[in-house]
C-alpha cells in the first residue's frame, strides 16, 4: 500500500471509530508499529489526527468535542502528574469543587484521604470516585451529557447560584492568550462561568495540548483563574498572558 494511500485510510478509520490503537491500525494496514507511528506522527503534523495514548483520536475542531472516553486516555501520564500537584492544594475542612473532566477525575483520584473536606461536583463518574475514598460528595443536579459525562441544565444553574466553594478544580478545552478559556458547548460554558463566579480560588489544570486552541464558546478570562497547572514548559509568548492576569503557573515535570 502507497503511504499517501495508507495515511488516507488511518484518518478515515479514526474519525469512523473515533479511537484507534497502533496495534489496531498497523493490524488493518498491515504494516510495522513503528510505521504507523511515523505515520500518525505526520498526520498530527498536518492536523489531520490527534495522538492519544498509544493511538489517535479525531482531530478536535472548533465546534467538534471528544467523549470522555476519547479524552480519558490522551496524555494521560501528564494529567496524573498534574492531578498529583493539584491535590496539594485541598486544605481541611474546605468546600471544594470537581469539574468535570478526564483531568479532574485524575485529581479526584489523589484527593488527600486524610484530610476532611466536602467535595461537590458536576459529575456522577467523579461524584462515585470520591465517594468510594469515603468523602462526602454533593452533586450539582441537572441533565447528563452523553459526551463528557456532566450535568448540565437549570437545576445545575440553579444549585450553583445558591452555593459558594473555597476551592475549584477547573477543566477546559481549550486556552487562548487572548480568547480564554473555551469550550465547544454552550451548556458547559455556563455552568463553568457559575463555577468560577461562586469559588475563592480557581486552579486550573490542563495538559498542554489545549494551549493555543480554539473552542465554540468562551467561558473565563486568564484574570479568573489563580493558578494554572500544566505538564509543558510554556514559551515565552505564552506565559505572558498568565503573567500579565497575575496567574501562578506551575510546571510538574517527568519523574
Amino acid at each position: 500500500m502507497l503511504p499517501a494511500v495508507r495515511k488516507r485510510e488511518i484518518v478515515e478509520l479514526v474519525s469512523e471509530r473515533g479511537e484507534c490503537s497502533v496495534a489496531e491500525l498497523a493490524d488493518r494496514m498491515d504494516c510495522s508499529k513503528a510505521t504507523i507511528r511515523r505515520d500518525l506522527s505526520d498526520l498530527e503534523d498536518r492536523q489531520l489526527i490527534e495522538r492519544s495514548h498509544g493511538g489517535a483520536v479525531p482531530v478536535t475542531t472548533v465546534g467538534n468535542e471528544q467523549t470522555y472516553g476519547q479524552k480519558e486516555v490522551q496524555n494521560l501520564d501528564a494529567k496524573m502528574r498534574i492531578a498529583e500537584r493539584a491535590a496539594e492544594e485541598i486544605t481541611e475542612n474546605q468546600v471544594v469543587f470537581f469539574d468535570s473532566g478526564s483531568t479532574t477525575m485524575q485529581v479526584a483520584k489523589n484527593a488527600p484521604g486524610d484530610r476532611s473536606f466536602l467535595a461537590v461536583t458536576n459529575s456522577p463518574v467523579l461524584a462515585i470516585e470520591l465517594g468510594e475514598q469515603a468523602h462526602d460528595v454533593k452533586l450539582t443536579g441537572g441533565s447528563l451529557r452523553h459526551e463528557t459525562r456532566a450535568l448540565t441544565g437549570p437545576s445545575a444553574e440553579r444549585f450553583m447560584e445558591r452555593t459558594n466553594f473555597d476551592l475549584l478544580f477547573l477543566g477546559t478545552n481549550a486556552i487562548g492568550p487572548s480568547e480564554g478559556l473555551m469550550t465547544p458547548n454552550e451548556d458547559e460554558a455556563r455552568l463553568k462561568s457559575l463555577m468560577i463566579e461562586n469559588a475563592g480560588r480557581v486552579v486550573l489544570v490542563s495538559d498542554g495540548s489545549k494551549l493555543g486552541k480554539q473552542s465554540f464558546v468562551k467561558f473565563a478570562e486568564l484574570t479568573e483563574i489563580d493558578m494554572f497547572i500544566t505538564d509543558t514548559t510554556l514559551t515565552d509568548e505564552q506565559y505572558e498572558p498568565f503573567e500579565s492576569a497575575d496567574v501562578e503557573v506551575v510546571r510538574v515535570v517527568e519523574q
